[in-house]
């Protein structure tokens, strides 16, 4: 029997790797025993609250949240809808985080819906269950007066799209266009993995944030009648999306089981986030929405970003998602000499490289594809744990069926990247100019002349075309 329970508050949210301390949001406190008297409450440290006197008695808590930023990591209310943080508004037992938990969500009269990747209780508005913590944490929540478009079914599977306020747009053209960005992140492992997927645009705001069966994007609708708009907002569905694949279940071995306290280091963001960026572009040329100029246009941003940026000359990959706890994903541009880097840019830039390799190697016969299908089937599906970094290597290398040490220096050190060794693969090299105004360098992806069937075939492989 315990007479004392620590219960505590998530400092950060998978996904989103910062501290955010959400203890900070929390005020008026109280824990009251099954009489309704109050209990005795302490702070043994800043998102812990110890509650006494509990000895054979169930007991309850009160407290008020902060809710005021709209941000995908982030708690935000008003009088129109709500979106919650699980991380940011439950508290947690440390020691029964394995348990199973039910909710239950008390919303004003005039809201019509409540979207998220929990499980209903059958016959019951608004209760929700699930096995653990970690799904809990793993399941936004957003509550309103929403609205659901027409879903889609891939081999029986429901795919949805709900949210607030999501615009005016031709809801019918992009359903359709997310059903073929669905079906070519589904394609490249074979299967789907989960029971239900649902798009949660939360409404105004920026990020998104992937979780096992949903994702929850900032998302306004407005504008996507022009194809500029509709062809970025696919990319940056189908990054999220893709996601479900890459660092929900295909994951660097730091992320899971997770540490909500502290910061969960790992060197391997570069894949998590780095490929999954490169296989946004895959996958929306892959789906026909956008077309060979435009991925390579996709591409040479990545590449300029990343040769325009002196942080290449201190920082590597796996420096960059290490430190990203201390610089953001992004770099800490404006702080200082700029001596960090994206995992973002390089780490695309590497998954282009680490696929024109494993072409070259093979023929053409294997690709990036075939090492994430690895990955997926030997660590998530078989051993139902991450991979270490001389583990994504080996994997990597097995499927080459070479060596690619040199393809990995660019992982572990500052070496200048040769494109144009790499892009000759597939029949492609690089063209640079200089920006007169700013003396920034411009490179950009040119298609070479008198190609070899091997670069013929590599092309036509990585482009379908």
């Amino acid at each position: 029997m315990r007479d004392t329970v620590d219960l505590k508050m998530a400092k950060w949210m998978p996904g989103y790797y910062q501290i955010m301390d959400y203890a900070k949001g929390v005020t008026s406190f109280s824990a009251l025993d099954n009489k309704g008297k109050n209990l005795p409450v302490a702070r043994p440290d800043s998102n812990t609250w110890r509650v006494s006197g509990i000895i054979n008695m169930t007991f309850r808590v009160r407290y008020e949240i902060k809710a005021d930023r709209r941000f995908v990591a982030n708690n935000y209310l008003d009088t129109t809808h709500a979106y919650f943080v699980p991380e940011a508004t439950f508290l947690y037992v440390k020691e029964l985080i394995n348990k199973p938990v039910q909710i239950r969500i008390k919303v004003n009269s005039p809201w019509d819906k409540t979207a998220t990747g929990l499980d209903s209780l059958p016959e019951k508005a608004n209760e929700f269950t699930t096995s653990d913590f970690d799904m809990l944490f793993d399941c936004p929540i957003l509550a309103g007066n929403l609205e659901e478009l027409p879903p889609f079914e891939i081999d029986g599977i429901k795919h949805r799209f709900i949210g607030y306020n999501l615009g005016s747009f031709n809801k019918i053209e992009f359903m359709a266009k997310l059903k073929e960005v669905v079906k070519e992140g589904v394609s490249i492992f074979g299967e789907i993995p989960y029971k239900q997927f649902t798009f949660i645009g939360i409404g105004p705001g920026y990020g998104g944030i992937e979780h096992l069966n949903n994702t929850t994007v900032s998302f306004n609708g407005n504008g996507l009648d022009k194809k500029e708009s509709m062809n970025s907002m696919m990319s940056y569905l189908a990054h999220e999306y893709f996601h479900n694949f890459n660092v929900k279940r295909i994951r660097p071995f730091e992320l899971g089981p997770f540490d909500y306290e502290k910061e969960n280091r790992t060197n391997l963001l570069w894949v998590s986030e780095g490929l999954s960026m490169y296989y946004e572009y895959l996958i929306v040329k892959r789906a026909g929405i956008i077309n060979n100029k435009e991925f390579l246009s996709e591409l040479e941003g990545n590449i300029n970003a990343l040769e325009n940026d002196s942080g290449r000359y201190y920082q590597s990959l796996v420096q960059s998602s290490y430190n990203t706890w201390i610089d953001g994903p992004f770099g800490n541009p404006g702080k200082g000499a700029d001596k960090s880097i994206s995992y973002y840019d390089k780490g695309a830039v590497t998954g282009l490289i680490l696929d024109l390799s494993i072409r070259n190697a093979t023929e053409n016969d294997k690709s990036l594809d075939d090492l994430m299908r690895l990955l997926y089937n030997r660590y998530y599906k078989i051993l139902q744990r991450g991979f270490t970094d001389a583990e994504f290597q080996q994997a990597a290398e097995s499927v080459a069926g070479i060596s690619l040490s040199r393809e990995f220096e660019y992982v572990y050190t500052t070496r200048e990247i040769d494109y144009n060794n790499y892009l000759s693969f597939a029949g492609l090299g690089i063209a640079e100019t200089k920006d007169g105004l700013n003396g920034k360098r411009r490179l950009s992806i040119i298609k070479l002349e008198n190609t070899s069937s091997i670069q013929d075939k590599i092309f036509k492989g990585l482009f379908g075309d």
